[in-house]
Protein backbone atom coordinates (compact mmCIF):
# COMPACT_ATOMS: atom_id res chain seq x y z
CA UNK A 1 0.00 0.00 0.00
CA UNK A 2 1.50 3.51 -1.00
CA UNK A 3 2.17 5.92 1.92
CA UNK A 4 0.47 8.44 -0.86
CA UNK A 5 -1.67 7.29 -3.18
CA UNK A 6 -2.60 8.46 -6.40
CA UNK A 7 -6.70 9.12 -5.58
CA UNK A 8 -8.49 8.67 -2.81
CA UNK A 9 -12.30 8.71 -2.57
CA UNK A 10 -14.07 11.36 -0.84
CA UNK A 11 -16.18 8.44 0.99
CA UNK A 12 -17.52 10.03 4.80
CA UNK A 13 -20.14 8.37 7.37
CA UNK A 14 -22.47 10.14 5.70
CA UNK A 15 -22.65 8.52 2.58
CA UNK A 16 -21.64 5.26 3.92
CA UNK A 17 -25.28 6.27 5.49
CA UNK A 18 -26.87 7.20 2.92
CA UNK A 19 -25.61 3.70 0.64
CA UNK A 20 -27.15 1.67 3.88
CA UNK A 21 -30.47 3.38 3.83
CA UNK A 22 -30.36 2.81 0.08
CA UNK A 23 -29.84 -0.96 0.82
CA UNK A 24 -32.87 -1.26 3.82
CA UNK A 25 -34.92 0.58 1.48
CA UNK A 26 -35.34 -2.63 -0.79
CA UNK A 27 -35.35 -0.44 -4.18
CA UNK A 28 -31.79 -0.44 -5.10
CA UNK A 29 -32.25 -0.26 -9.08
CA UNK A 30 -32.19 3.30 -10.55
CA UNK A 31 -34.85 5.50 -9.02
CA UNK A 32 -35.53 8.56 -6.45
CA UNK A 33 -32.11 8.42 -5.40
CA UNK A 34 -30.74 8.67 -9.14
CA UNK A 35 -33.25 10.98 -9.83
CA UNK A 36 -32.36 13.42 -7.07
CA UNK A 37 -28.53 13.13 -8.39
CA UNK A 38 -29.64 13.42 -11.23
CA UNK A 39 -31.45 17.07 -10.51
CA UNK A 40 -29.00 17.92 -7.90
CA UNK A 41 -25.70 18.04 -10.77
CA UNK A 42 -28.41 19.67 -13.55
CA UNK A 43 -28.60 22.46 -11.36
CA UNK A 44 -24.85 22.57 -10.14
CA UNK A 45 -23.91 22.38 -14.18
CA UNK A 46 -27.14 24.79 -15.27
CA UNK A 47 -28.25 22.67 -18.07
CA UNK A 48 -31.74 21.92 -19.20
CA UNK A 49 -31.37 18.20 -19.46
CA UNK A 50 -28.79 16.17 -17.06
CA UNK A 51 -28.90 11.91 -17.30
CA UNK A 52 -27.43 9.16 -15.50
CA UNK A 53 -25.86 6.10 -17.09
CA UNK A 54 -23.52 3.12 -16.23
CA UNK A 55 -20.45 4.73 -17.24
CA UNK A 56 -19.10 7.73 -19.34
CA UNK A 57 -18.36 5.29 -22.06
CA UNK A 58 -21.59 4.20 -22.88
CA UNK A 59 -22.88 7.75 -22.24
CA UNK A 60 -20.59 8.93 -25.14
CA UNK A 61 -22.51 5.53 -27.27
CA UNK A 62 -25.69 6.98 -26.31
CA UNK A 63 -24.49 10.68 -27.14
CA UNK A 64 -23.49 9.54 -30.97
CA UNK A 65 -26.42 7.41 -31.44
CA UNK A 66 -28.84 10.22 -30.28
CA UNK A 67 -27.40 12.20 -32.95
CA UNK A 68 -27.96 9.29 -35.37
CA UNK A 69 -24.08 8.33 -35.99
CA UNK A 70 -23.40 5.31 -37.54
CA UNK A 71 -22.42 3.38 -40.17
CA UNK A 72 -20.51 5.44 -43.35
CA UNK A 73 -19.81 8.03 -40.59
CA UNK A 74 -16.88 9.22 -39.54
CA UNK A 75 -15.95 11.20 -36.31
CA UNK A 76 -12.89 13.22 -35.52
CA UNK A 77 -11.10 12.49 -32.33
CA UNK A 78 -7.56 13.08 -30.40
CA UNK A 79 -4.82 10.53 -30.27
CA UNK A 80 -4.15 11.73 -26.73
CA UNK A 81 -6.82 10.21 -24.92
CA UNK A 82 -8.56 7.02 -23.20
CA UNK A 83 -9.13 4.27 -25.54
CA UNK A 84 -13.23 4.86 -25.02
CA UNK A 85 -12.76 8.16 -26.74
CA UNK A 86 -12.73 6.46 -29.93
CA UNK A 87 -14.01 2.88 -29.33
CA UNK A 88 -17.24 4.61 -28.81
CA UNK A 89 -17.10 5.86 -32.82
CA UNK A 90 -16.66 2.13 -34.31
CA UNK A 91 -19.10 0.74 -31.54
CA UNK A 92 -21.77 2.69 -33.51
CA UNK A 93 -20.17 1.83 -36.34
CA UNK A 94 -19.19 4.62 -37.46
CA UNK A 95 -15.19 5.27 -38.47
CA UNK A 96 -12.54 7.01 -35.22
CA UNK A 97 -10.74 9.78 -37.44
CA UNK A 98 -7.87 10.06 -35.16
CA UNK A 99 -6.04 13.28 -34.88
CA UNK A 100 -3.27 15.11 -33.21
CA UNK A 101 -3.31 16.86 -30.04
CA UNK A 102 -0.47 20.14 -28.83
CA UNK A 103 2.41 19.39 -26.97
CA UNK A 104 1.95 22.70 -24.98
CA UNK A 105 -1.73 21.77 -23.51
CA UNK A 106 -2.52 17.97 -24.41
CA UNK A 107 -5.92 19.16 -26.64
CA UNK A 108 -6.89 18.46 -29.54
CA UNK A 109 -5.11 20.34 -32.10
CA UNK A 110 -8.19 22.61 -34.25
CA UNK A 111 -6.03 22.75 -37.07
CA UNK A 112 -5.42 19.02 -37.34
CA UNK A 113 -9.57 18.61 -36.95
CA UNK A 114 -10.27 21.06 -40.14
CA UNK A 115 -7.19 19.41 -42.31
CA UNK A 116 -9.31 16.09 -41.51
CA UNK A 117 -13.04 17.44 -42.34
CA UNK A 118 -14.42 14.89 -44.94
CA UNK A 119 -18.47 14.75 -46.50
CA UNK A 120 -18.46 11.84 -44.34
CA UNK A 121 -17.40 13.67 -41.48
CA UNK A 122 -20.41 13.94 -39.18
CA UNK A 123 -19.19 14.89 -35.39
CA UNK A 124 -16.10 15.73 -33.50
CA UNK A 125 -15.38 14.26 -29.68
CA UNK A 126 -12.85 16.61 -28.39
CA UNK A 127 -11.59 15.72 -24.61
CA UNK A 128 -11.77 18.38 -21.94
CA UNK A 129 -8.83 16.18 -20.79
CA UNK A 130 -7.60 16.28 -16.23
CA UNK A 131 -10.93 18.79 -16.52
CA UNK A 132 -9.14 21.64 -18.79
CA UNK A 133 -11.55 23.39 -20.74
CA UNK A 134 -11.46 23.35 -24.92
CA UNK A 135 -11.07 26.70 -26.64
CA UNK A 136 -15.36 25.88 -27.30
CA UNK A 137 -15.10 29.69 -29.02
CA UNK A 138 -13.14 27.99 -31.67
CA UNK A 139 -14.40 24.58 -31.76
CA UNK A 140 -18.31 26.69 -32.66
CA UNK A 141 -16.97 28.16 -35.30
CA UNK A 142 -15.65 24.88 -36.96
CA UNK A 143 -19.08 23.07 -35.82
CA UNK A 144 -20.96 26.19 -37.49
CA UNK A 145 -18.82 26.27 -41.09
CA UNK A 146 -18.43 22.47 -41.19
CA UNK A 147 -22.43 21.74 -40.03
CA UNK A 148 -21.06 19.31 -37.76
CA UNK A 149 -21.95 17.61 -34.22
CA UNK A 150 -19.66 18.37 -31.01
CA UNK A 151 -19.78 15.74 -28.23
CA UNK A 152 -17.49 16.65 -25.46
CA UNK A 153 -15.76 13.73 -23.75
CA UNK A 154 -15.49 15.79 -20.49
CA UNK A 155 -15.22 12.39 -18.39
CA UNK A 156 -12.86 14.54 -16.34
CA UNK A 157 -14.36 18.23 -16.13
CA UNK A 158 -17.11 18.30 -13.46
CA UNK A 159 -16.69 21.99 -12.33
CA UNK A 160 -14.83 23.49 -15.03
CA UNK A 161 -15.64 26.83 -16.35
CA UNK A 162 -14.99 28.69 -19.71
CA UNK A 163 -15.74 32.37 -20.12
CA UNK A 164 -18.11 32.05 -16.94
CA UNK A 165 -20.04 29.03 -18.32
CA UNK A 166 -19.66 25.53 -16.34
CA UNK A 167 -18.45 22.58 -19.23
CA UNK A 168 -21.95 21.07 -19.92
CA UNK A 169 -23.17 23.77 -21.80
CA UNK A 170 -20.70 24.33 -24.85
CA UNK A 171 -21.18 21.08 -26.92
CA UNK A 172 -24.23 19.66 -27.94
CA UNK A 173 -24.13 16.88 -25.89
CA UNK A 174 -21.34 16.57 -23.13
CA UNK A 175 -20.56 13.68 -21.07
CA UNK A 176 -18.88 12.96 -17.34
CA UNK A 177 -17.17 10.38 -15.82
CA UNK A 178 -18.18 9.75 -11.96
CA UNK A 179 -15.18 6.83 -11.75
CA UNK A 180 -13.39 6.50 -8.31
CA UNK A 181 -10.64 8.86 -10.11
CA UNK A 182 -12.93 11.69 -10.14
CA UNK A 183 -13.97 13.64 -6.71
CA UNK A 184 -17.65 13.11 -7.40
CA UNK A 185 -17.70 9.73 -7.75
CA UNK A 186 -20.28 6.35 -7.81
CA UNK A 187 -17.87 4.04 -8.34
CA UNK A 188 -18.55 3.32 -12.15
CA UNK A 189 -20.95 5.60 -13.40
CA UNK A 190 -21.55 8.70 -16.00
CA UNK A 191 -23.30 11.79 -16.98
CA UNK A 192 -25.29 12.84 -19.89
CA UNK A 193 -25.87 16.55 -20.26
CA UNK A 194 -26.95 18.39 -23.41
CA UNK A 195 -29.83 21.75 -24.20
CA UNK A 196 -31.67 19.74 -26.55
CA UNK A 197 -34.82 18.42 -24.99
CA UNK A 198 -35.63 15.87 -28.21
CA UNK A 199 -31.85 14.20 -27.55
CA UNK A 200 -32.26 13.93 -23.72
CA UNK A 201 -35.50 11.95 -24.16
CA UNK A 202 -34.39 9.36 -26.79
CA UNK A 203 -31.40 8.91 -24.35
CA UNK A 204 -33.78 8.84 -21.57
CA UNK A 205 -35.53 6.19 -23.53
CA UNK A 206 -32.87 4.20 -24.72
CA UNK A 207 -31.00 3.73 -21.30
CA UNK A 208 -34.63 1.90 -20.01
CA UNK A 209 -35.10 -0.72 -22.82
CA UNK A 210 -36.22 2.08 -25.36
CA UNK A 211 -39.59 2.94 -22.95
CA UNK A 212 -41.59 6.14 -23.69
CA UNK A 213 -40.29 7.50 -20.66
CA UNK A 214 -43.06 10.79 -21.42
CA UNK A 215 -45.74 9.27 -20.64
CA UNK A 216 -44.44 5.43 -19.16
CA UNK A 217 -45.61 4.22 -15.38
CA UNK A 218 -45.84 0.90 -14.20
CA UNK A 219 -49.69 0.30 -14.98
CA UNK A 220 -49.02 1.80 -18.83
CA UNK A 221 -45.62 1.09 -20.04
CA UNK A 222 -45.11 1.41 -24.06
CA UNK A 223 -41.86 0.09 -25.42
CA UNK A 224 -41.35 3.22 -28.63
CA UNK A 225 -37.94 2.22 -29.38
CA UNK A 226 -34.96 -0.29 -29.21
CA UNK A 227 -32.90 -0.11 -26.35
CA UNK A 228 -31.05 -1.19 -23.55
CA UNK A 229 -29.96 -0.81 -19.50
CA UNK A 230 -27.27 1.59 -19.09
CA UNK A 231 -29.29 3.03 -15.73
CA UNK A 232 -27.68 3.99 -12.37
CA UNK A 233 -28.44 2.14 -9.35
CA UNK A 234 -29.71 3.80 -6.31
CA UNK A 235 -26.63 2.26 -5.19
CA UNK A 236 -24.58 3.86 -6.61
CA UNK A 237 -26.27 7.46 -6.70
CA UNK A 238 -25.94 7.60 -3.40
CA UNK A 239 -22.50 7.36 -2.79
CA UNK A 240 -22.19 10.40 -5.65
CA UNK A 241 -25.19 12.55 -3.91
CA UNK A 242 -23.52 12.19 -0.63
CA UNK A 243 -20.24 13.89 -2.13
CA UNK A 244 -22.47 16.40 -4.39
CA UNK A 245 -23.82 17.72 -1.28
CA UNK A 246 -20.15 19.57 -0.92
CA UNK A 247 -19.13 19.81 -4.47
CA UNK A 248 -18.12 23.58 -4.05
CA UNK A 249 -15.83 22.78 -1.23
CA UNK A 250 -14.42 19.45 -2.70
CA UNK A 251 -13.77 21.68 -6.03
CA UNK A 252 -12.17 24.49 -3.98
CA UNK A 253 -9.56 21.80 -2.06
CA UNK A 254 -8.85 20.86 -5.42
CA UNK A 255 -8.13 23.98 -7.01
CA UNK A 256 -6.05 24.76 -3.41
CA UNK A 257 -3.99 22.07 -3.50
CA UNK A 258 -3.02 22.90 -7.96
CA UNK A 259 -2.08 25.85 -6.95
CA UNK A 260 0.12 24.78 -4.51
CA UNK A 261 1.79 21.82 -6.47
CA UNK A 262 2.35 24.76 -8.62
CA UNK A 263 3.79 26.66 -6.42
CA UNK A 264 6.41 23.93 -5.30
CA UNK A 265 7.05 22.88 -8.95
CA UNK A 266 8.05 26.24 -10.23
CA UNK A 267 10.88 25.88 -7.61
CA UNK A 268 12.79 22.67 -9.41
CA UNK A 269 14.52 22.59 -12.63
CA UNK A 270 13.47 19.43 -14.85
CA UNK A 271 9.73 19.69 -14.38
CA UNK A 272 7.40 21.76 -16.79
CA UNK A 273 4.07 22.59 -16.44
CA UNK A 274 0.92 21.85 -18.94
CA UNK A 275 0.04 25.65 -20.83
CA UNK A 276 -3.40 24.73 -19.46
CA UNK A 277 -2.49 24.98 -15.72
CA UNK A 278 -2.25 29.03 -16.66
CA UNK A 279 -6.36 29.25 -17.70
CA UNK A 280 -7.45 31.99 -19.37
CA UNK A 281 -9.42 34.25 -17.89
CA UNK A 282 -13.13 33.45 -16.27
CA UNK A 283 -11.91 29.99 -17.35
CA UNK A 284 -11.53 27.41 -14.44
CA UNK A 285 -9.19 23.83 -14.63
CA UNK A 286 -11.20 21.12 -12.75
CA UNK A 287 -7.98 19.64 -11.83
CA UNK A 288 -9.36 16.00 -11.66
CA UNK A 289 -6.09 15.12 -12.39
CA UNK A 290 -2.45 17.16 -12.16
CA UNK A 291 0.07 16.45 -14.69
CA UNK A 292 3.50 18.02 -14.77
CA UNK A 293 6.16 16.95 -17.77
CA UNK A 294 9.44 15.02 -17.07
CA UNK A 295 12.11 13.65 -18.78
CA UNK A 296 12.91 9.86 -18.68
CA UNK A 297 8.70 9.06 -17.31
CA UNK A 298 8.96 5.93 -16.67
CA UNK A 299 12.09 5.82 -14.76
CA UNK A 300 10.88 8.29 -12.66
CA UNK A 301 7.44 6.63 -12.13
CA UNK A 302 9.05 3.47 -11.01
CA UNK A 303 11.47 5.02 -8.51
CA UNK A 304 8.74 7.43 -7.15
CA UNK A 305 6.46 4.42 -6.63
CA UNK A 306 9.26 2.78 -4.75
CA UNK A 307 9.60 5.53 -2.56
CA UNK A 308 5.90 4.90 -1.46
CA UNK A 309 4.24 7.45 -3.56
CA UNK A 310 1.78 6.26 -6.02
CA UNK A 311 2.42 8.21 -9.79
CA UNK A 312 1.15 7.49 -12.99
CA UNK A 313 1.34 8.45 -16.52
CA UNK A 314 -1.34 11.13 -17.60
CA UNK A 315 -3.29 9.46 -20.54
CA UNK A 316 -2.38 6.98 -23.57
CA UNK A 317 -1.39 7.63 -27.35
CA UNK A 318 -3.91 5.43 -28.99
CA UNK A 319 -2.29 4.95 -32.26
CA UNK A 320 0.91 2.79 -29.78
CA UNK A 321 -1.60 0.57 -29.39
CA UNK A 322 -2.68 -2.38 -31.73
CA UNK A 323 -6.54 -1.64 -31.40
CA UNK A 324 -5.77 2.10 -33.13
CA UNK A 325 -2.77 2.35 -35.08
CA UNK A 326 -5.10 2.19 -38.52
CA UNK A 327 -5.33 -1.84 -38.99
CA UNK A 328 -8.80 -1.75 -37.73
CA UNK A 329 -11.09 -0.59 -40.75
CA UNK A 330 -13.29 1.57 -38.46
CA UNK A 331 -10.07 3.24 -37.00
CA UNK A 332 -8.00 5.91 -39.74
CA UNK A 333 -4.78 7.47 -38.23
CA UNK A 334 -3.92 11.07 -39.35
CA UNK A 335 -0.42 12.31 -39.40
CA UNK A 336 2.42 11.27 -37.29
CA UNK A 337 1.12 11.54 -34.23
CA UNK A 338 4.21 13.61 -32.86
CA UNK A 339 2.72 15.92 -30.16
CA UNK A 340 0.73 12.91 -28.99
CA UNK A 341 3.62 10.62 -28.28
CA UNK A 342 5.77 13.19 -26.67
CA UNK A 343 2.69 13.85 -24.13
CA UNK A 344 2.94 10.35 -23.43
CA UNK A 345 6.49 9.58 -22.75
CA UNK A 346 6.46 13.04 -21.04
CA UNK A 347 3.32 13.72 -18.71
CA UNK A 348 2.94 12.35 -15.38
CA UNK A 349 0.18 12.19 -12.72
CA UNK A 350 0.72 13.09 -9.32
CA UNK A 351 -1.43 12.54 -6.31
CA UNK A 352 -4.00 14.73 -5.86
CA UNK A 353 -7.29 14.21 -3.44
CA UNK A 354 -9.39 15.72 -0.92
CA UNK A 355 -7.47 15.48 2.66
CA UNK A 356 -3.72 15.21 1.31
CA UNK A 357 -2.25 17.72 2.76
CA UNK A 358 0.60 20.78 1.98
CA UNK A 359 3.31 18.47 3.99
CA UNK A 360 2.39 15.68 1.74
CA UNK A 361 2.36 17.64 -1.38
CA UNK A 362 6.38 18.98 -0.02
CA UNK A 363 7.40 15.07 0.51
CA UNK A 364 6.00 14.26 -3.40
CA UNK A 365 7.95 17.07 -5.12
CA UNK A 366 10.97 16.71 -3.11
CA UNK A 367 10.97 12.93 -3.81
CA UNK A 368 11.08 14.13 -7.44
CA UNK A 369 13.37 16.72 -7.37
CA UNK A 370 15.65 14.15 -5.62
CA UNK A 371 14.96 11.49 -8.49
CA UNK A 372 15.40 13.74 -11.14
Amino acid sequence: MMKIPLIKPYITKEIEEGVIKVLRSGYLTEGPVTRELQSRLKDFLNVDHCLAVTSATTGLEVALRALNIGEGDEVIVPDYTYPATASVVSIVGAKAVIVDVNKEDMLINYDEIEKNITDSTKAIIPVSLFGAPLDYTRLNEIREKYNLKIVEDAACSIGAVYKGVKVGNHADITVFSLHPRKFITTGEGGIVTTNNKEWAEWIDSYKHFGMDMTGASREGIHFSNIGTNYKLTNIQAAVGLGQLGVIDELLSRRIELANNYKKLVNQVDGISLPQVLNPQPNCQHSFQTYVVYVEDRDRVMKEMRAKGIEVQIGSYSLHMHKAYDGSHPDIEVKGDLKNSAWCYNHALALPLYNDLTFEQQEEVINELKAIL
